[in-house]
């Protein structure tokens, strides 16, 4: 299966009671961490992040913990492969993750993939602001065996996802493979950040997909790495 795109939203949509492409959702809510990484409970908790998200399809917790280990990771989507790409993200990134869902995947996983995605987005959106100065910049080849994947990213402000993958099967397990662009879509646009996924070499499809969220991984610690200098820009800001 083919995914070749280059997609960029007119405005942020990481708004409660919108989906990834700003469409408005009936019953949706929102509960945002603060920018000092408050729990959802109140209580000041530094480095941090916590967000929920509720609609009438799904109901998303996610937390990512900047000071825990990251083997302490705690996946579940109710799809064991996205499972196990969330945890390879984690260990990749180093970044404590807890993701707690439950979707409507009597139908299928694009909602619950799809809202992973927003949510996640929305919190390293927070990360890199709170953080000021930043690296900005990322990208790393990642090579699984046969397959080759280059992810490069740029934490601007500006969402924009360029993404040219071409899966060999259409499936793995219960995960459609279309459902990678769908996650990367909704977590560039909320996390405004520019995104390019470039699939160079394929062969088994498990293996296409593990390079794609490793390299992922691996890109971002090295652009939310911290920095001396202030916001990362010749503007002087980065909204």
């Amino acid at each position: 299966m083919s995914e070749k795109t280059a997609t960029t939203p007119a405005a942020n949509t990481s708004a409660a009671g919108t989906s990834a492409a700003g469409t408005p959702e009936t019953g949706a809510s929102v509960t945002r961490a603060s920018a000092t990484g408050t729990r959802a409970t109140g209580t000041p908790s530094p480095g941090v992040y916590y967000q929920e998200r509720n609609t009438l399809e799904t109901k998303i917790q996610v937390t990512i913990d900047l000071n825990r280990d990251f083997q302490e990771s705690k996946i579940n989507t109710g799809i064991g492969f996205f499972n196990h790409m969330l945890t390879l993200f984690a260990f990749h990134s180093q970044t404590y993750l807890d993701v707690q869902t439950d979707g409507d995947l009597e139908v299928d996983g694009h909602h619950t993939v799809e809202d992973i995605g927003i949510v996640m987005g929305e919190l390293i959106r927070q990360i890199y602001k709170d953080r000021g100065s930043y690296q900005r910049y990322g990208s790393f080849y990642m090579p699984m065996d046969e397959c080759l994947a280059r992810v490069v990213i740029d934490l601007s402000g500006r969402p924009y996802l360029a993404m040219d993958a071409e899966f060999s099967r259409d499936t793995v397990g219960q995960f459609a493979t279309e459902l990678v662009r769908e996650f990367f879509y909704a977590l560039a646009i909320n996390a405004r950040l520019t995104l390019h996924i470039d699939l160079l070499k394929t062969g088994n499809t498990h293996h296409e997909i593990e390079a794609i969220f490793k390299a992922f991984a691996r890109a971002l610690k090295i652009a939310l790495a911290p920095a001396s200098g202030g916001v990362p820009s010749s503007k002087g800001v980065i909204q």
